[in-house]
């Protein structure tokens, strides 16, 4: 059966010394870890859904389950996915009021009630804005898809947990206020994105 399409995030030089100049901890970790890769899904529909799947839930588990719902629709396109029964995305592994919303908006993307490809010239803040108003879709869902899928340059997720413990360890935090968290943000920018692939990683250390 056909897998998503994917591709690494594009970043290079630029960034990373962008980032280490701005940041001598964080470029500690830039040179510690070597390059990173980052896997991007082009497709904004399969991408979205991808980002559904793995709310509150680990990699791991997210992994499971996404490889169960490509296998059962065999094709990811809102087509095939509004084909299936909320009950049948469920027991994917997923949590009812999830296969609920993944189903609702598979269906609204399927009837051309939603265009997920304006996206694409939009602002970061006004996909938040577009993605936040489906079923389901909180502000972290339309953080990762601004990473994973449009691969926007300047994203670092406060609602990831994650990427905040990445952010504590390296700088010897033992709590990390959002004031903090803005302040190293800040800091980052413009190249916020690549940041975040290394405090992924570090989180996990």
């Amino acid at each position: 059966m056909p897998k998503v399409r994917t591709k690494s995030y594009d970043y290079g030089q630029t960034e990373i010394d962008s980032l280490t100049a701005a940041d001598p901890v964080m470029g500690e970790a830039l040179t510690r870890l070597g390059r990173l890769e980052r896997v991007v899904i082009p497709d904004l529909f399969a991408a979205l859904i991808h980002a559904m799947v793995g709310q509150l839930i680990s990699a791991k588990a997210a992994q499971t389950i996404w490889e169960r719902l490509q296998d059962r629709c065999g094709e990811m396109t809102a087509q095939r996915l509004a084909g299936l029964s909320a009950d049948e995305i469920q027991r994917c592994g997923m949590t009812m009021k999830k296969a609920v919303s993944i189903h609702n908006i598979a269906r609204l993307v399927a009837q051309g009630d939603v265009h997920l490809d304006e996206l694409r010239d939009m602002s970061d803040q006004e996909v938040i804005a577009k993605l936040t108003a489906l079923p389901g879709v909180g502000r972290w869902t339309a953080e990762m898809l601004l990473i994973h899928s449009l691969e926007r340059p300047d994203v670092v997720s406060w609602g990831d947990i994650a990427i905040r413990r990445g952010m504590m360890k390296p700088y010897g935090l033992e709590t990390l206020t959002k004031e903090q968290f803005d302040r190293f943000r800040q800091r980052y920018s413009p190249h916020g994105t690549v940041a975040s692939i290394y405090l992924w990683e570090i989180s996990f250390e």
